[in-house]
């Protein structure tokens, strides 16, 4: 992660602001990378289009988070297998 953005130096931001935050929520002490990789493998678990979370997360190409993220893929063939059987079955409602 860069050291700086917008002039903000990343660690004082970490420590004065997102360090506290989870002590007053009661979570573990995590880190702010944890989160991100978190909301992304969640994002693509309920569906997000990895094309729309890859530009969420800054990646130069939907092919890196989809390698990135390749361990939340295993269910999305068993739905995406089954929405095409309903589909073939039951023909297509555009």
């Amino acid at each position: 992660m860069r050291r700086e953005a917008l002039g903000i130096s990343v660690q004082r931001a970490r420590k004065k602001h997102f360090k506290p935050l989870l002590r007053e929520a009661g979570l573990p002490n995590i880190r702010l990378y944890d989160l991100r990789h978190t909301s992304a493998t969640l994002a693509l678990t309920v569906g997000v289009a990895p094309k729309v979370v890859s530009e969420q997360l800054g990646h130069a190409s939907a092919a890196f988070t989809l390698d990135t993220y390749s361990h939340v893929l295993p269910h999305m063939q068993d739905e995406a297998a089954a929405k095409m059987e309903a589909a073939l079955t039951n023909g297509l409602s555009l």
